[in-house]
């Protein structure tokens, strides 16, 4: 793996504040957030030997980040965020690449359709049908497959496996779960000081992305849409990593805390004085770098290498 570039804290939240400012506008229309999101976050170095290579899962666009010594067997589906109305994989090939040179794993990003234009549950069905391909037909034993997504792609990770349940079938080795967005009814507006802290989201932008997301079809209560509100029973082992200075940490906190309500085996990683979806900066940020050792060392325990 590349030699780590770790940046001071503060230089990163410096990096997070500068998304906010040129991409989650709620005063920009949803295209000109998506081309500037999409400028800045593939532009990202990544460590040598990483290969990314494009494919089609039932017809759903992916994006497969691996290494030479990637495990085609040890799966990690992940699901980007964006507020489910931009973003693409490449928002966390960061991240995934450091997980294939870290733990020996292959990340799958789904390119899933985004609101408005694709409301609930278009993003839903487009990762259920990734999933499916890669369980049903691709060959890959469900068992060996974590299923991940950070905030918005969190709440689509969750949603997927719930859904997986209530048909009786197969669901995903592990959770892991990047502060996720799992409440879409929170306004958000009761924690000043958090909102103030919090160098990467505002609630104007994730009340306006919400709408998008059932553009007046669904309700925003259905489980499916914040599966914070459905049973968290039956779930596979989670982990969830969150920053303390996340605008979303209570989604984070109450999810953990109902799955072990349920009888579920959860674990929760908060960083102090870390922001939203700050594990995404691994090779970047010490505590990023930190938070992949972790999900390795969770994955390593529940996907055996082969």
């Amino acid at each position: 793996m590349a030699p780590n570039r770790s940046l001071p804290p503060a230089v990163a939240r410096l990096a997070a504040r500068g998304l906010r400012r040129f991409v989650f506008d709620p005063e920009l229309p949803w295209d000109r957030q998506r081309a500037r999101f999409d400028r800045m976050t593939s532009a990202a170095q990544l460590p040598k030997g990483t290969v990314v290579t494009a494919d089609r899962l039932a017809g759903v666009p992916v994006e497969r980040v691996t290494t030479a010594a990637s495990d085609p067997d040890r799966v990690v589906l992940h699901l980007h965020g964006g507020g489910y109305t931009i973003g693409t994989p490449a928002a966390a090939r960061g991240w995934a690449a450091a997980l294939a040179h870290t733990g020996g794993l292959t990340v799958v990003g789904p390119d899933y359709r985004l609101a408005p234009e694709h409301p609930f549950p278009a993003g839903l069905d487009d990762a259920e049908a990734v999933w499916r391909a890669r369980v049903d037909t691709g060959g890959v034993d469900a068992s060996r497959i974590a299923l991940s997504g950070d905030s918005a792609g969190g709440g689509l990770a969750v949603a997927l496996a719930a859904r997986l349940r209530d048909a009786g079938d197969p669901g995903p080795a592990a959770l892991v779960l990047v502060s996720p967005w799992l409440d879409l009814t929170n306004d958000r507006l009761g924690d000043r000081p958090l909102i103030a802290r919090d160098p990467l989201l505002q609630p104007a932008w994730l009340a306006q992305a919400a709408a998008a997301y059932v553009n007046g079809g669904a309700d925003l209560a259905d489980p499916a849409v914040s599966p914070l509100l459905g049973s968290l029973a039956g779930l596979p082992p989670v982990l969830v990593q969150a920053g303390a200075d996340d605008i979303l940490i209570s989604d984070s906190i109450a999810f953990v805390a109902g799955v072990q309500a349920a009888g579920g085996e959860a674990r929760l990683s908060i960083g102090n004085g870390l922001w939203h979806d700050f594990p995404l900066q691994a090779g970047m940020l010490a505590a990023a770098d930190s938070g992949v050792r972790q999900v390795v060392h969770l994955l390593d325990e529940l996907i055996p290498h082969s």
